[in-house]
């Protein structure tokens, strides 16, 4: 199946080795291991998720687009990408700006490009395929791949040409969704701030006829349950609110200057996706960096290149619709999905992965039944061994040190954890003042008031930033629990309950039964792939054409249109689902991660528990991946009778 590893102490398969690496990580508090800091009751670590990034003296002057009790048309629950995506999609519908209304926690548009602004990040995915609307607006992104200042600029300009801009509640969340049988509308209870540092708050009551819950997937930072985290005397920041008061330098370049760390001892905890690309800047300037490391990343060749102007006009966006045949063709290229005569047009290191489809879905290997699972799981293992093996192999021929190469290399399968690129982290090991601090999977063991303890040593720092991620997207279940809101439906019936009960149902992914006029963005009982900006767009352009044809059967503007899924309808596609989900076994060879919610998604029922088995079935995307998820709903929306939707019309 795969080559054997060599080893001072034994040759072990691959394989074996992944279990084994895997169950020093899993530990019976899954979850639970973490802290989310905005709702932490410790102030000092709740305060890293402020919003140190708002200029409030100028959102004090802004005219709110929005009074309590007003009515507005479509209500978008996040200014982030899915957000404006959303909203910019039905625009295209016919639908005016002034019928929308955005609400924003932040300060500022752009969601996840708003909050993360740490030194180096740049977007791990080819802007070309990641950057929305680039054949509307015609913009040519800089490089291959956009660094974080640049999306935020663009997403920015995008905002200003549709005419969104005036659009936007900004420093305000929803704090309760009701459907109102009365008046047929979603009644919204919303928290706004004002002031100084936004500490005023408002409470704003608005109804609307539709909401789209787009609030996006990693909204809530976290950081371990260890002892001693919140005693720490120094300065301390989590990457997903980089504070360059600390650090110095601005968010206002990709590679800004960090003068205030020269002479410092820097620890940051975490080896993730974000540290990759900040571990390499923090290196420069610090005196003394440590690095403290639960799981090692694989790390692949980035091949950062400057977008060349007449490759882009002649080749990369010279015929319409030129953007989508681009995502769909890495989409298709990353699920494994390789046809004769079919150029890979992004070809990088995405595109080399062949069973990353594993985690994303693929149409290349079938339908997998529960007896096939597990030589599908050997089959994926094999295709993802040879990749696999040189990732390992170019640790030991960048990091000069042996030890240290041993340490760094990850023994899971590719898709087990979001695979990283870079030409600059690995090299940065070779540094004299950079320390790897591996806890072999154990994680950190506690802080005190100037220092970190790991394996049972003592490591004095001045300054520690937390790389720790975010909460699992999968957490919470509906829609609701995971923005921490209650949705009430028909009868206030709560969403909780209902998927609580029934397990995750929708029809699509978008839409549930009892929840009329109400959708939501989710790879959850829809699909995915590693361009999430992608599945946005799928999804937003799926909301946009079943409320465009619903509305199209209104007489006129002033009718009130509700529209919901049949229960027939969405436990018909609750089964298709289900039908496909043993093609995701090979999770089950996983490390804890994010994508497993720390291995509590990997934990089985009973087999005669048929009722838990389906509802954990029901949680899983489209096993033939995004494309030809893409090309089965505008089947379905094309004779727009909408079938398994009901709709309704009243004055």
């Amino acid at each position: 199946m795969s080559t054997v590893i060599e080893s001072n102490e034994s040759a072990i398969p691959p394989e074996q080795k992944y279990f084994i690496e895997a169950a020093k990580r899993k530990r019976t508090e899954g979850t639970k291991q973490f802290e989310q800091i905005h709702f932490s009751e410790n102030e000092k670590l709740r305060s890293l998720a402020d919003d140190v990034f708002a200029d409030h003296a100028t959102l004090d002057k802004l005219a709110s687009p929005v009074s309590s009790g007003d009515n507005v048309k479509f209500l978008i629950l996040g200014a982030g990408m899915g957000g404006i995506v959303m909203a910019v999609k039905l625009l295209k519908q016919g639908i005016t700006a002034d019928q929308i209304l955005l609400i924003e926690t932040a300060g500022g548009v752009g969601g996840t490009w708003y909050w993360n602004r740490y030194p180096g990040l740049h977007c791990d995915v080819e802007a070309y395929c990641y950057l929305p609307f680039l054949e509307e607006t015609g913009y040519m992104p800089k490089q291959k791949y956009v660094s974080s200042v640049e999306i935020r600029d663009y997403l920015e300009d995008v905002v200003k040409k549709f005419g969104l801009d005036s659009r936007i509640l900004f420093r305000s969340q929803a704090t309760g969704l009701e459907w109102d049988e009365g008046l047929t509308a979603w009644k919204a209870e919303l928290r706004t701030h004002r002031g100084p540092q936004g500490k005023e708050e408002k409470v704003v009551s608005v109804h609307a006829d539709f909401v789209t819950i787009a609030t996006g997937l990693f909204p809530y930072p976290q950081v371990p349950k260890v002892p001693g985290l919140a005693d720490f005397e120094g300065p301390m920041l989590h990457t997903a609110r980089w504070n360059y008061d600390i650090t110095g330098g601005s968010s206002d370049t990709a590679f800004p200057e960090l003068e205030k760390l020269k002479g410092k001892r820097v620890a940051i905890v975490g080896t993730g996706a974000t540290a990759i690309q900040v571990v390499p800047q923090l290196a420069k300037y610090a005196k003394e960096l440590y690095i403290f490391q639960r799981t090692p990343s694989q790390v692949n060749t980035r091949g950062q290149c400057d977008t060349d102007a007449t490759e882009w006009r002649e080749k990369i966006a010279a015929k319409t619709g030129w953007q989508k045949d681009r995502r769909e063709n890495f989409a298709d290229h990353l699920a494994g999905h390789l046809q004769p005569g079919i150029d890979d047009l992004v070809d990088d290191g995405w595109t080399q992965l062949k069973a990353y489809g594993a985690l994303i879905g693929s149409n290349s290997f079938g339908l997998i039944t529960p007896d096939k699972a597990q030589e599908h799981i050997g089959t994926l293992v094999a295709l993802d061994s040879e990749h696999n093996a040189k990732a390992r192999e170019r640790i030991h021929r960048i990091v000069q040190d042996n030890e240290t190469a041993k340490k760094l290399t990850p023994w899971y399968p590719t898709w087990c954890k979001r695979p990283t690129f870079s030409d600059l982290y690995l090299e940065t090991f070779n540094s004299s003042n950079v320390h790897l601090v591996d806890t072999d999977g154990k994680g950190i063991d506690s802080v005190t008031s100037k220092s970190i303890v790991a394996n049972g040593q003592d490591y004095p720092i001045d300054i520690l930033i937390l790389s720790t991620g975010y909460r699992s997207p999968t957490t919470g279940g509906d829609p609701g629990s995971r923005m921490g809101i209650n949705i009430l439906g028909r009868n206030a019936r709560r969403m909780a309950d209902k998927w609580e009960e029934q397990g995750l149902s929708t029809l699509h992914g978008v839409c549930s039964n009892g929840f009329p006029n109400l959708f939501f963005q989710s790879p959850a009982q829809a699909a995915a792939t590693a361009n999430y900006s992608h599945v946005i767009d799928v999804l937003s352009e799926h909301i946009a054409s079943i409320i465009a044809i619903g509305l199209q059967r209104a007489s006129d503007n002033k009718a009130k249109v509700v529209m919901e899924p049949t229960a027939a309808a969405e436990d018909a596609w609750g089964m298709q689902i289900a039908q496909g989900a043993a093609f995701f076994s090979a999770m089950v060879v996983c490390t804890p991660s994010y994508l497993n919610l720390e291995g509590e998604a990997l934990q089985m029922p009973p087999p005669d528990d048929y009722a838990a088995m389906m509802k954990k079935a029901k949680s899983a995307i489209w096993y033939k991946g995004l494309v030809d998820f893409s090309r089965m709903i505008e089947a379905w929306r094309s004779d727009g009778k909408l079938e398994g939707v009901e709709i309704s019309v009243s004055a």
